[in-house]
């Protein structure tokens, strides 16, 4: 199904996955003389002037309105746009002074979504070599807008070719697509708080939450429950977007 959406010449034998975190290998297309490609990049990009990665912050993401002028984004914007092949993604809900809430987002029609990325290829002084991608964001829809207050942007397949061909589409005609999705694509629901830990991925974490299935904690009569201590080794995502 992707191949057949995406186009791209490769058959690729990448296993499904159902919670990718920030550092982690993450599927792109992009075009390559005229061709679509399937390539594995680690998701968080790093700029080619970077001079050392391991003390750069993680580019996971790149806010749509300003991608055209930060310096870590202008060029790559500008030569290395691509696709990013997703089922869907996970958002977090900030709920007071409690847990956030995370939800699972998909396309009502139920196919993959195509997230508008940026890539880049960092050398090294003695020949290393790193590929990395990043999702461009932007305002949510009324989908989005109850849970947070970003969403990616998803390029329609129609306009594909308007985002990967940098040779003959420039930066400032593709932002054209750096918009919300429309509002009748995308249904989220609530999922289990299973997704905070990364090593955790598997089917189930799509499945839908309910309140009823977290255990009950009776609180001491005419007292106030405690606050829940947070889970031993919990490398929770937080808000990814």
């Amino acid at each position: 199904m992707l191949r057949a959406l995406f186009g791209y010449e490769e058959h690729p034998d990448f296993p499904a996955r159902f919670n990718i975190a920030p550092t982690q290998p993450i599927p792109i297309v992009r075009l390559v003389d005229g061709k679509r490609h399937f390539v594995l990049v680690r998701w968080g990009l790093v700029p080619s002037w970077v001079k050392d990665p391991n003390a750069f912050s993680v580019l996971v993401n790149a806010r749509g309105e300003s991608v055209r002028d930060k310096p870590a984004f202008r060029s790559a914007m500008k030569y290395r746009r691509c696709l990013i092949p997703a089922d869907g993604f996970y958002e977090w809900q900030a709920r007071g002074s409690g847990p956030k809430q995370p939800f699972y987002v998909r396309a009502k029609s139920g196919k993959p979504l195509a997230f508008a990325g940026l890539w880049e290829n960092w050398m090294g002084p003695n020949g290393e070599e790193m590929e990395t991608a990043l999702i461009v964001t932007t305002k949510p829809n009324q989908t989005l807008e109850p849970i947070h207050d970003r969403m990616p942007v998803i390029v329609p397949p129609e306009a594909f070719d308007l985002w990967l061909d940098t040779m003959h589409v420039d930066d400032e005609t593709a932002s054209v697509l750096i918009a919300p999705a429309s509002d009748d694509l995308l249904e989220a629901y609530p999922v289990s708080v299973a997704v905070n830990r990364t090593a955790n991925d598997n089917p189930k974490l799509l499945e839908l939450f309910k309140p009823t299935d977290a255990p009950a904690v009776a609180a001491p009569a005419k007292a106030r429950a405690p606050r829940a201590k947070p889970t031993q080794g919990d490398d929770g995502q937080g808000m990814l977007f």
